[in-house]
Parts: C-alpha cells; sequence; structure tokens
C-alpha cells in the first residue's frame, strides 16, 4: 500500500496522454457503425441516426499528446459532474465522486499515463462505471485545449448536455411537458464564446473502455449518434467533438477523438436586443424534434432529437450561460447561491432541504493557493489509512459576482483572465496537488493538518 504522502505527489506529477485522430481511425469507426446498422436491420430496429463525414482532428490543434496530471483530469471531472445528480448525493456532493480516482493513474513527464495497479484492480469490479468516468475526465480536458488553441480569444464553457436542454425540453418521464423518448443526446456542450460577440456551441460526447482501439470503434460510432440529436441552426450544420478513451489494464491509455464541420452552432441574435444573462431563465416547453430541409413543396417528418432554432439561439445561449454558472455555485458547495441559476425541470429542488448524513457540502471554506484567495467546501476522508483534505471552491471575487447572480460581469472577468490563472500542480504552502481552471474553479487536496 502506497503512502498517502506519495499518492499525492503521483497526483501532481504530469505525463503524456497519447492522442490518435486519423483517417484510419474514421474507417474504423465507419466499419463499426456499418455492422451494428446490419445488426440492428436483422433485429428489424430502425437504424441510428449518425453525424455523417466523421473527420479527424488537425494535429496542430490536437498535437500527438497532451500533457496533463492526473490531478487536472480529476479536476475537469468533478467540474463536468457537479450537476449530474447521481445517487444520493442530492447535488451539493456529486462533485466529490471524482475523488475515487485518486489512486487509479499513474505516470511521469518522460512516459504516457496509464491505470496504476490500483486502477487496474478496481477495473475488474468497476469496469464500466471506471471507464466512462474517467472518459469524461480526459474528454473534457482534451476538448478544452483543442477549443482553445482553435479560439484563441474566446473562452470554453463545459455544460452538461442534459441539464442545459431540460431548460427547454422534457427528457424522461419524470420530467413534465411533451417528451421526446430519444434516448440518444450528448453529454456535454462546449461553449466558445467571448463577451458581445455570438458564441458557438459544440455538442460533446465522452466515452471509455478499458478494451481496445475496435471497442473505441464501435463507442465512437455510437457517440457519434449522441452527437447527431442536437442541431443548433440548419440541418446538418452542426459541428462537434467524439471522444473514446482507451484505457488498458497492460498499457497506455490512449484518446481516440473525431469531429464533424459545419456552419451551424452560432447562436446569433435575431435582432439587436441580447438577452441580459443576469436574469433568470424562463422554463420553456418546446415540442421536440428535428426538421430536416423540405423536400421539393412536401415538408418532411420531422427526426427524433432537439433543435435549436434561430428563434432559440438567445434563450439558449442564456441556458448555457446559467447552466454553467450553477454548476460553478454547486462545486463550492453553495446550495443556495446555486438555486436562482436552475429551474425546476433541470434540478432546482436538488440544492433545498437537509441532505443526506455524509453527503452534504457546506460553503464555508476559504484558503489561499497559488497566491489566489479561493472560497469553498471541504471533505475529509481516509487514503490508505491517512485522513486527506480536500477543497474544492472558486476565486472569492468571482465567487461574489455569482452570489449575486452578476453573471454577466462573472464571465467577463474569466474572459480576460482566462491565460493568467497559475499553470502549476503543486501548492508548497498548502503542501498538496491544485489545479486551477480558467473558469476560476480549484480543487485542491493534502495530507490532514492536525
Amino acid at each position: 500500500m502506497k503512502p498517502a504522502a506519495d499518492v499525492l505527489k503521483d497526483l501532481a506529477r504530469r505525463s503524456n496522454v497519447s492522442i490518435h485522430s486519423n483517417s484510419a481511425l474514421v474507417g474504423g469507426v465507419e466499419d463499426a457503425a456499418a455492422e451494428d446498422d446490419a445488426e440492428r436491420k436483422e433485429k428489424e430496429l430502425d437504424a441510428l441516426r449518425r453525424k455523417p463525414s466523421l473527420q479527424p482532428v488537425p494535429a496542430s490543434e490536437s498535437g500527438a499528446s497532451i500533457s496533463l496530471a492526473p490531478w487536472e483530469v480529476l479536476h475537469a471531472l468533478a467540474r463536468a459532474i457537479s450537476l449530474s445528480n447521481r445517487g444520493a448525493g442530492r447535488g451539493l456532493a456529486e462533485h466529490w465522486g471524482a475523488l475515487k480516482y485518486t489512486q487509479a493513474l499513474t505516470g511521469d513527464p518522460h512516459s504516457f499515463m496509464k491505470l496504476s495497479p490500483e486502477g487496474r484492480d478496481t477495473a475488474d469490479y468497476y469496469k464500466a462505471l471506471q471507464s466512462s468516468e474517467l472518459g469524461v475526465g480526459f474528454a473534457v480536458a482534451a476538448t478544452e485545449r483543442i477549443l482553445r488553441h482553435r479560439y484563441p480569444d474566446h473562452a470554453v464553457s463545459i455544460v452538461p448536455a442534459d441539464t442545459a436542454l431540460r431548460a427547454g425540453w422534457a427528457l424522461t418521464s419524470r420530467d413534465k411537458g411533451p417528451r421526446s423518448g430519444y434516448r440518444y443526446r450528448p453529454h456535454f456542450f462546449a461553449e466558445v464564446w467571448k463577451p458581445g460577440e455570438p458564441s458557438r456551441v459544440f455538442p460533446i460526447a465522452a466515452k471509455g473502455n478499458h478494451s481496445n482501439a475496435a471497442v473505441s470503434h464501435t463507442q465512437l460510432a455510437s457517440a457519434s449518434a449522441h452527437v447527431e440529436a442536437v442541431h443548433i441552426g440548419a440541418w446538418d450544420q452542426t459541428p462537434s467533438l467524439i471522444h473514446s478513451t482507451e484505457l488498458p489494464l497492460d498499457g497506455p491509455l490512449t484518446l481516440h477523438v473525431l469531429q464533424t464541420k459545419g456552419t451551424g452552432g452560432w447562436l446569433r441574435g435575431s435582432g439587436p436586443s441580447r438577452q441580459n444573462l443576469d436574469e433568470s431563465l424562463e422554463e420553456e416547453n418546446h415540442f421536440p424534434g428535428i426538421q430536416p430541409p423540405v423536400d421539393g413543396d412536401e415538408p418532411r417528418d420531422k427526426e427524433p432529437g432537439f433543435h435549436v432554432t434561430s428563434d432559440r439561439y438567445e434563450w439558449f445561449r442564456h441556458s448555457l450561460a446559467r447552466t454553467a454558472a450553477g454548476g460553478v455555485t454547486a462545486f463550492t458547495g453553495d446550495g443556495e447561491a446555486t438555486i436562482p441559476y436552475l429551474t425546476t425541470r433541470q434540478g432546482r429542488k436538488r440544492f433545498t432541504g437537509i441532505a443526506h448524513p455524509a453527503t452534504g457540502s457546506v460553503h464555508d471554506a476559504s484558503y489561499t493557493l497559488l497566491g489566489t484567495r479561493f472560497v469553498g467546501t471541504d471533505h475529509v476522508f481516509r487514503l490508505n489509512r491517512t485522513r486527506v483534505e480536500a477543497f474544492s471552491g472558486v476565486a472569492a471575487d468571482l465567487f461574489e459576482l455569482l452570489a449575486g447572480q452578476q453573471v454577466e460581469q462573472y464571465r467577463s472577468e474569466i474572459h480576460s483572465r482566462r491565460s493568467s490563472w497559475p499553470k502549476e500542480t503543486w501548492d508548497r504552502r498548502w503542501k498538496g496537488p491544485v489545479s486551477i481552471h480558467p473558469d476560476g474553479t480549484v480543487l485542491a487536496i493534502r495530507l490532514l493538518i492536525s
């Protein structure tokens, strides 16, 4: 059993993550999709509608590999699931689920990241859960890097797709409103934005496996159906990114990633007015379905999915910005600050009342990390019999803006400061790993100081 102090050092140690994106991958995914279509036809099931024209991500944007510390991956995962409503967490403690993987990954600057012995042991019992959740962490980290390289003057926000969509559509039987009955949806939206300008939105699908490249091909074929379920603007013009993280039990991990291009995804208002993001989001009840282009004079039946048409651009931009802000306040453990950012269908009630024992977070902690003061919540647990303290929060001045529902000012601040946050992964005064993200959030861990 590795001493907890050594585990913390491993969390802060960067190593390389291989990126696989080329024409051979496209071919493998197309073959997997064709095989799946044939199987569905034999079972008399409809073929899935998938994104057409998958393409590699240019090496100039993705590189052959990216350098990441395991703690940065866990921070990406924690931010992504802060509004996920999984299990008994009641929302306030969802992000602590990322801490399950504090010993799952290993590597060093001169090698490629892989599963640690503890990660391999866990995979024997929780293979699907571990690969799925770690796949989210790597996909989110890679998406942000690709899009920041593509749009250097913009900020990138990752928003859980189900939460954002629920502001306008009923997704499942527990939601009130006209339901779609369609189970294929993106996992996240990546909003690329700059204050005062139209933003662009990319549906994202993130999967993972503990097998091999052939399984990743199958996962990407499925992922292309997930991202196809949301159209923003014209038919089949919404750009997207799909990911499958291969985490083999006996070698380095590989992130397989493909993209689709298009002229859509832009949230351009139809007039000079621009909705104030400081105002509460109104829940709407859109009828599901994507409208294909007309065929001659005859309108075509709608396809299953969700269509953000031009009259919904301002509303959807509002939903994305408010949902992202609510994810940050939930990450700090402040339920009261989170409630105004969510509609009833998005899960506002999860942040009211008493949380289940040992799961609730409380916004009552403050630390200075890498020279910046953060406020948030902490969590104490045992790591290999040693008590450790984890802290999640956001820069104190940014929290004051979010608590006051000053979303416009918050976005202006994080856009202007997006490249100035510290890049270090260890704080000597804190004596542990620290990850600071451009959205102003921080995740830190250390041995508990008695």
